[in-house]
């Protein structure tokens, strides 16, 4: 990976807890890589009174304890790094004052830095509600004639979410595009940073085995379960307002089924995978409102205890509405409407306070036909499962059936396993590490496009009206389960079932006689 060129680094909302989890350790991480510029510095934005000093001790302690390499900390670069970290109190994020001295300040930043190409990337690490007054203030600041300074490049970096429907995200667009053109805008995914992710185009187009296959003649279905052993009581009046739909299905798993069903681009370019990834999200069969109780299914945790989270149940939790409907758990069969996935379903699910911590893809292939073991066997022989998993470990599983060793035909699958950790000997860098110095180098590969987002918004739109009409409330579920029991019978009433990693040996022996 190519250093990235000489950069002002500018944080908004450098408080925040993303800024300390993970941009902040990621900056030190790309310092530690040598990808970041000697000349780069970091610009901390926030309304928080903070001495500078103050602000490099918060981010000392966040790389200590978060980085990556936090057992093995560089004492002299972790100095280094700190060094180049300054701290700018701004009245409010959309005051045009604020953005006035923050862009004298950074002017002089860059003669002390030696960042003579005066090049910018502006992450909006803040809630979204202050997105478009930071954008149009970023935007008058470039077309000042007063200040407008030889740029480079000027990059912004939003965060999720972008929006909260397809009209919101419409009206963000247009904010956007008034002040940046798309070539600069770094709409960031985290789940498209991760290496697994990034390894399904490669498992999928670097593999003569595996495209012949990748249809729905070979595949009986797909599954997609992003599962979380945490509650939202912490954070209930944020997620009030959103839900697992808009929180976890609109953006993190979208992008995983796109990268699952989009045919090979015509290149390995950002344009070329965005545009395959969009048609995937128009190909989408609609789920009208009327049809939402058949096509999917939301629940919401009850009172309970899991792990070391106790919780008197989700709408109990502070800042909830009462009476509130927001789904804690959802789940959802869509169909991909085109030649390569006609009428094969792809089931997905996502929730709090599930039974474990789990992102994978399930590719369950169809059964074999049965001549040779019918006359022998009393079951089935299993199909074959490729599990992609993304956390909490890495890896891909193969799963083949096989012969158990013995006298008589025993069958019972066996896994083919590949783990990152065990296979490259390496340590796989943090997602944010890699989407950060995509965005300094201006790679757009793994970063969302605008009419990428509308077109995921116009499959969520009819299933939340559907939601909002609808007489049946949120099914509760018991924390620590896999979610209610509708959830389990939208996949079993089609002769399916969901399946996790650690079921691994769970499949029993089919004992056959000879």
């Amino acid at each position: 990976m190519p250093q990235a060129p000489s950069c002002a680094i500018v944080i908004f909302g450098a408080s925040g807890d993303l800024a300390k989890l993970k941009l902040i350790p990621a900056i030190y991480e790309m310092a530690r890589e040598k990808l970041l510029n000697p000349n780069s510095y970091v610009v901390g934005f926030a309304r928080s009174k903070l001495s500078e000093d103050d602000f490099r001790k918060e981010c000392d302690e966040a790389i200590r304890k978060n980085a990556r390499s936090k057992k093995s900390i560089d004492e002299a670069l972790l100095k280094n790094v700190l060094g180049r970290m300054h701290y700018f109190q701004g009245e409010d994020y959309g005051s045009a004052e604020s953005h006035q001295k923050l862009a004298e300040y950074l002017t002089s930043l860059d003669a002390k830095y030696g960042n003579a190409e005066k090049n910018r990337l502006f992450y909006l690490s803040t809630p979204p509600n202050t997105f478009e007054p930071v954008i149009t203030r970023l935007g008058e600041r470039a077309k000042d004639p007063n200040y407008n300074p030889p740029v480079r490049f000027k990059r912004l970096i939003i965060e999720k979410p972008f929006g909260t429907d397809l009209a919101s995200a419409q009206r963000l667009n247009e904010v956007i595009h008034k002040n940046f053109d798309e070539s600069q805008v770094f709409r960031i995914d985290h789940y498209l940073g991760k290496e697994t992710v990034q390894n399904l185009m490669v498992m999928r187009f670097a593999n003569s085995i595996f495209e012949p296959i990748w249809n729905y003649k070979y595949i009986d279905h797909v599954q997609i379960t992003v599962g979380e052993i945490v509650s939202a009581d912490d954070r209930a009046g944020y997620y009030d307002n959103s839900g697992a739909l808009r929180d976890m299905v609109q953006n993190h798993i979208f992008q995983l089924m796109a990268l699952v069903a989009m045919e090979p681009p015509a290149a390995l370019d950002a344009v070329s995978i965005r545009d395959e990834k969009t048609k995937v999200y128009k190909s989408i069969r609609p789920i009208r409102p009327e049809q939402v109780d058949a096509f999917t299914v939301r629940g919401q945790y009850g009172p309970g205890t899991h792990g070391k989270t106790t919780t008197n149940g989700y709408t109990k939790a502070k800042g909830v509405k009462e009476g509130s409907r927001t789904e804690t758990y959802a789940a959802l069969k869509l169909f991909v409407d085109n030649w390569r996935w006609s009428g094969m379903p792809f089931y997905i699910r996502t929730g709090k306070l599930l039974e474990q911590k789990l992102s994978e893809v399930v590719i369950r292939f169809r059964s074999p036909p049965q001549t040779l073991f019918q006359k022998q066997c009393e079951a089935p022989v299993y199909p074959n499962d490729l599990i992609i998993r993304i956390a909490p470990e890495e890896g891909i599983s193969w799963r083949l059936n096989g012969k158990v060793p013995g006298g008589v035909m025993n069958i019972k699958p066996v896994a083919l396993d590949f783990n990152y950790k065990t296979a490259f000997k390496v340590e796989a860098p943090e997602a944010y590490e890699r989407l950060i110095h995509d965005a300094m180098i201006g790679d757009q590969t793994l970063f969302i496009r605008g009419d990428e987002v509308e077109a995921a918004w116009a499959v969520i739109d009819p299933i939340e009206q559907g939601w909002r009409e609808s007489k049946r409330p949120p099914e509760v579920y018991t924390p620590g389960s896999w979610g209610p029991k509708r959830g389990m019978e939208l996949i079993e009433h089609d002769g399916r079932r969901w399946m996790q990693s650690k079921d691994g040996e769970a499949e029993p022996i089919i004992a056959c006689s000879l």
